[in-house]
């Protein structure tokens, strides 16, 4: 999976079978905050989208950053995967 990292409008972007995905995100005091993950309307692209999230996190670590999921989706996918949590700064619960 190719990701595209578009600083100028602060978006992880991505495509799917040729449909778009992405998570718009902001950095502040060494923290990725996932705020939205943009998922075209009438799909449910579950497997996709953790897929995604995994990448991502990947670039996270890439850059020694600590993670706060802010969308449901992105907590979601704390909560179903433990072995990411080293990723969440101290004092974050999900």
């Amino acid at each position: 999976m190719e990701i595209k990292d578009n600083e100028f409008s602060r978006k992880f972007e991505t495509s799917v079978d040729g449909k778009p995905l992405s998570i718009e995100y902001a950095i502040q005091e060494r923290k990725l905050f996932l705020t939205k993950i943009i998922v075209p309307e009438g799909e449910t692209l579950d497997n996709e989208v953790s897929d995604f999230i995994r990448e991502v996190l990947k670039i996270a670590t890439e850059k020694r950053l600590k993670v706060v999921p802010v969308h449901p989706k992105a907590a979601a996918f704390f909560r179903k995967n433990p072995s990411f949590k080293e990723m969440l700064p101290p004092g974050i619960r999900l």
